[in-house]
């Protein structure tokens, strides 16, 4: 081998070997940083003919697995929405408390039969009347605060919605500025690794607000499909890709034909029944449905409630101006929506709370309805109790009259919009009804923390499974930095006997 040959060679491997030795060291110094990824440099020999002509450093790359990161994202995206899910729905459940809880609705609701039970014994006791009155101020407290706690999360919801899609177009925006300067690098023939690992990172945040699959493009460009075939494409001048607008959801709001919520649009298209994982699609689900379900039942609940007690002769129950819903018309058509956040506790009835023994009202029966019913007059008998049966026999129980089952609960048809249906199963009474629904929205919250734990510990396998295939491993690292400042030395003192025997040459021609 000619001496020149040798030199280029040994010259060759020192240049690599420094490529591949800063790259190790810029590996080790970047271990702990978020999303980064192991770099190698492929060596690779140059050769003519069969014969050694040295070393060829390529540009650095990366080893991922591509659908590791797409299935780690997704679990990500899960476990954000459940978690999302949780937090709003915790504050609901920590109003209404849990069906065994003596503050839950059902129990309030049970309170005030024993309070008219109580009564039944000694109707002319005026601190059981205004026991029994307590007691269902406290129902209706109870019913309002429930409503209002499940509004102050759709609200909530809403607001988040109009983050997200905020969130979402920012992200956007960064991927759509980072992808151009990938392309570029990867155009001139650069190592685009390091802003690939950027870009992976920014998918991650996209994908816990709206789950994205990337297929990436031999330039570096990269196409973002969302579940169920959305495809988001990159902002090309700083541009929003999804609007959506502010608003302040009431009980009575909803999303779709004649209602006062906003959609998701892309650009003229509205996305919002398309949205599927992540936050966003989870604030819809829950502004749209699931909040408005609790709304229902809770209403459900109060209108039956107030209407079986005036059916039976006693308005105890009414909103701010004395009415009381039909219980037997629609939730719609009958005005029961947001009636929970409304009911309270008759403002005729005095401080003396007599009516809770002689009733507000005379009653002419009929089908379906409590038999006829005459009020205690004024000075009538201390004693009166047909009031008091009617309530704890009717109005507090499962017939409307003797043999004559209520009205079945509105099950179906509920909500803002009449689309909802509730999973409440064969209430045998409003306290129990009351429980079913305090029951439901309770698992509802403990659904969605499971839920979450069981993404979360998924995803983090994903992210396990990652490092340990492209992450920095500190001690393999060392091991190559080593070989590789070995292969250096080596190289060098190859140089160094090429140089020697160059000098001894030079020397002997003189």
């Amino acid at each position: 081998m000619a001496l020149d040959l040798a030199l280029h060679i040994a010259l060759s491997g020192i240049s690599a070997n420094q490529r591949a030795l800063q790259q190790t060291s810029h590996n080790i110094a970047n271990a702990d940083t978020a999303g980064y990824t192991r770099k190698r440099v492929a060596l690779s020999s140059e050769e003519f003919h069969g014969n050694a002509l040295g070393v060829r450093a390529g540009e650095a790359k990366r080893d991922v697995d591509l659908a590791l990161l797409a299935e780690r994202d997704a679990r990500g995206g899960a476990a954000s929405a459940a978690g999302l899910r949780a937090r709003i729905l915790q504050p609901i459940e920590a109003v209404q408390g849990r069906p065994e809880d003596n503050s839950s609705l059902g129990a309030r609701v049970a309170a005030l039969t024993q309070g008219f039970t109580a009564l039944r014994d000694s109707p002319a006791d005026p601190e059981l009347m205004r026991g029994a009155l307590r007691h269902a101020q406290d129902v209706a407290v109870q019913f309002r605060d429930s409503a209002n706690a499940v509004q102050a999360g759709r609200r909530e919801a809403q607001n988040g919605i109009v983050n997200e899609v905020r969130t979402i177009n920012d992200t956007l925006r960064e991927i759509a500025d980072l992808t151009q300067v990938i392309r570029g690098e990867t155009v001139s023939g650069r190592s685009a690794a390091e802003l690939e690992d950027k870009r992976d990172v920014l998918l991650t945040k996209l994908s816990e607000s709206l789950p994205v699959k990337g297929l990436r493009q031999a330039d570096g460009g990269i196409i973002l499909l969302a579940r169920n075939g959305v495809s988001l494409p990159l902002p090309t001048q700083g541009e929003d890709v999804l609007s959506t607008q502010n608003a302040a959801p009431g009980p009575e709001a909803f999303y779709g034909t004649g209602g006062s919520l906003p959609g998701i649009m892309q650009g003229s298209t509205d996305i919002t029944r398309q949205v599927l994982g992540g936050r966003l699609a989870e604030l819809v689900q829950l502004r749209d449905a699931t909040l408005p379900r609790m709304q229902a039942e809770l209403d459900v609940a109060a209108v039956e409630l107030a209407g079986r007690f005036d059916a039976v002769g006693l308005r105890l129950f009414t909103d701010a101006s004395g009415a009381v819903p039909d219980r037997t018309l629609g939730h719609v058509a009958g005005g029961h929506v947001g009636f929970a956040s409304r009911i309270r506790v008759n403002d005729a009835i005095p401080p003396n709370a007599l009516p809770l023994r002689d009733g507000t009202h005379a009653t002419a029966g009929g089908a379906g309805l409590p038999t006829a019913f005459t009020p205690n007059p004024p000075g009538g008998p201390a004693g009166f109790t047909a009031l008091i049966d009617r309530v704890l026999e009717h109005a507090l129980g499962t017939e409307a009259a003797p043999g004559q089952p209520w009205s079945a609960f509105a099950l179906n048809g509920l909500g803002p919009d009449g689309t909802l249906r509730s999973a409440i199963a064969n209430p045998r009474g409003i306290a129990d009804f009351a429980n079913q629904a305090v029951r439901l929205h309770t698992e509802a919250r403990a659904e969605a923390s499971a839920a979450a734990d069981v993404a979360t510990r998924m995803r983090d396998g994903m992210e396990a499974r990652i490092r340990d295939r492209s992450g920095v491993n500190e001690d393999e690292e060392m091991a190559m930095l080593m070989r590789l400042q070995n292969a250096y030395a080596a190289n060098a003192r190859v140089m160094s006997t090429a140089q020697s025997m160059w000098d001894t040459l030079l020397g002997a021609v003189r």
